[in-house]
């Protein structure tokens, strides 16, 4: 794993450190010399641990896809994520960071928002732990993520619709970032992907990284070794992904497949596929690939996907792009509906819609009948059901739906 770690200055390669407003220094400093005594110790682990097991319901199952292993002509496991407690990967991360805080002595908690799922993963967890809670949120994704507002509000967190640009995920951050700087004293805010300053993305793929250890050892027991041939996940700013592939980064027998949000095509201008599109530059603290005119001014992202709906992508995973380590596909809207409902109608299994993205990139590979393919369903689709509805006629060549 060592060369696609983040080194002591916070970069993987020439991608990540820290690009924070000068009143944010102190907070990013504290938190940076902060968080590996802590999330090394005994006693967080032990703690962490506990919580995983017994709160969230870990280790998420690794189920064989019988009839979508027949279908792609391969041995397909899913990793299943979407049966963690809130209905995601987003927990693992959540659990780690609300213990971190509170060693830290801060009160206040603050998160930005997609598809709702790291929210209400924040809001779950300050409930547990009695924190106050603030989760932003673009108002376009409030109206296509309802149910997920509802929830965050009865778990008693308080959402901010943010109306600035095209109202979605990079603008959830940048608002989120701005509070931050206005209440640095009080105030952990609990990044959900492997984006941000140093040490966020390193903080999120080892919160994350229980995946891959589940994996290594399910595999095991399953079929007599710990590694697959392939990995398959989807990736917005990259946290599923980044816990899919962390014990793995390194392991050249296992290819990585990576599936971002094309949208209308990564060639148009309606696409969040960055690492197609992307070229290096600085979003929400970090030099990453973002998508950005020739001005570097950011260019709005366009998906299907509220999860996946960012125009960057995580140093981590920019640098294992730009070394050749991941391929990465772009997969679009229609795509993914018709890879959600394939899922659902062949194992019985609803996916989020970003996890309808990995779902899709399986048509996209040629397998050999022995490949062993992971791939992790990174959220449940309950969210996602009026957007399955809606949009049910991308699928029309499946069958009568």
């Amino acid at each position: 794993m060592q060369k696609f770690q983040v080194d002591k200055n916070g970069f993987y390669g020439e991608f990540g450190g820290a690009y924070v407003p000068e009143i944010l220094y102190k907070s990013v400093h504290d938190l940076q010399d902060a968080y590996l005594p802590i999330v090394e110790s005994e006693e967080f682990k032990a703690e962490y641990r506990a919580l995983l097991k017994d709160y969230v319901g870990r280790p998420s199952p690794l189920y064989y896809a019988r009839r979508m292993s027949e279908r792609y002509g391969c041995r397909l496991y899913l990793k299943r994520e979407d049966l963690n407690h809130t209905g995601a990967h987003k927990i693992n991360n959540t659990i780690g960071q609300i213990l971190l805080a509170r060693k830290m002595g801060k009160t206040r908690i603050i998160a930005e928002t997609g598809a709702g799922q790291h929210g209400v993963a924040t809001a779950t967890v300050c409930a547990l732990m009695g924190m106050k809670c603030e989760v932003f949120m673009g108002a376009t994704d409030v109206e296509r993520q309802h149910t997920n507002v509802e929830r965050m509000r009865m778990l008693g967190a308080e959402v901010h619709p943010v109306r600035t640009g095209n109202m979605t995920l990079s603008d959830a951050c940048s608002e989120a970032i701005r509070d931050w700087c206005c209440h640095p004293r009080d105030t952990f805010y609990i990044v959900g992907s492997t984006m941000g300053p140093h040490p966020y993305p390193d903080l999120v793929a080892r919160m994350q990284s229980v995946i891959s250890e589940e994996i290594k050892w399910q595999l095991e027991e399953k079929i007599g070794r710990d590694y697959p041939d392939y990995l398959v996940a989807c990736i917005g700013g990259g946290s599923n992904a980044a816990g899919t592939i962390y014990h793995y980064a390194s392991d050249e027998r296992v290819k990585i497949v990576l599936a971002e949000a094309g949208g209308h095509g990564y060639e148009t201008d309606h696409t969040a596929a960055t690492l197609h599109r992307g070229s290096v530059g600085i979003l929400h603290g970090a030099k990453m690939l973002v998508m950005q005119d020739d001005d570097g001014q950011i260019e709005e992202a366009f998906t299907i996907s509220a999860g996946l709906d960012y125009p960057g992508v995580g140093p981590m995973h920019c640098h294992m792009a730009r070394q050749g380590r991941s391929q990465v596909l772009s997969i679009n809207d229609d795509e993914a509906i018709y890879g959600g409902y394939e899922l659902t109608r062949l194992e019985g299994i609803i996916p989020a819609i970003e996890s309808a993205h990995a779902v899709a990139a399986l048509s996209k590979l040629t397998f050999k009948p022995d490949d062993v393919v992971v791939l992790t369903v990174s959220g449940r689709g309950d969210k996602d059901i009026k957007t399955y509805l809606d949009n049910k006629q991308m699928a029309k060549e499946y069958g009568d739906f």
